[in-house]
């Protein structure tokens, strides 16, 4: 990310109605790295440049929070050394970033079971979440060691404990409450959602989140999304009309 924030905005976007939560399936890294047979290392290499541009563009134009999905509880059964680099990866971005991050007002968060990823990950990561945690100007929210199944099972067993000790009727319990037990507690649900590289499914991804999200599905592989196509579905989004289950 550039280390200054110079917003200029297309004329066709409304900034006034710019969705509160954009969640990305950035999928497509493997089969961008084999079109060019290269190793999908390449891929996730050329992919972790995506993150930043997309993370560079959502802060330009003011999208207030943005979650990634980069990587899912499912991704532990891919190769070992594959996955070692994914965490390398990782690592690397939230050590070159940080400074960026605290420059550009960024907070970082993390949702998943992250008591999975590598220790030097996860002190990576504390300290980045530690360093930005008073930055006001956009979240940007990584999904890592996520699964949405997982959330839910660690959501019903909270509040499942919670009714054993009398702490809470279960007769009480609302969607409200739900949403309080997940992974992402405190934060608006996704507006808008997008997936890259054509594939037509959520793979376990915000399962509960997503109920009323805007989707969009692009044939774009994840290394070569850039902004000018993000911008458009942006526009797309502003000019689709959210019903909610009700009569337009």
């Amino acid at each position: 990310m550039n280390s200054s924030v110079s917003p200029p905005v297309p004329e066709d976007l409304d900034v006034s109605k710019l969705p509160g939560h954009v969640a990305i399936i950035m999928d497509g890294n493997g089969r961008w790295a084999k079109k060019r047979l290269m190793n999908r290392i390449k891929g996730h290499q050329a992919g972790a440049e995506t993150v930043r541009r997309i993370v560079r563009t959502s802060r330009e134009i003011g999208i207030p929070l943005l979650t990634l999905y980069a990587f899912s509880t499912e991704n532990w059964q891919r190769p070992e050394i594959e996955v070692a680099t994914l965490m390398s990866l990782l690592k690397k971005f939230l050590d070159t970033e940080r400074n960026e991050m605290i420059e550009n007002n960024i907070r970082l968060n993390a949702i998943g079971q992250i008591e999975k990823l590598p220790e030097d990950v996860r002190i990576s990561l504390k300290r980045t979440m530690d360093l930005t945690e008073k930055n006001e100007g956009m979240i940007l929210n990584l999904a890592l060691s996520y699964g949405g199944r997982a959330e839910i099972v660690d959501m019903v067993k909270a509040i499942a404990g919670k009714a054993r000790d009398c702490k809470m009727d279960p007769d009480s319990i609302t969607p409200e409450i739900v949403a309080d037990h997940l992974y992402t507690r405190g934060m608006p649900d996704p507006d808008l959602l997008i997936r890259t590289s054509g594939e037509m499914r959520i793979s376990n991804f915000l399962l509960w989140q997503i109920a009323y999200t805007e989707i969009f599905i692009t044939d774009t592989l994840w290394p070569d999304f850039g902004k000018d196509e993000f911008v458009k579905i942006l526009i797309d989004f502003q000019r689709r009309e959210r019903r909610f289950g009700n009569v337009g």
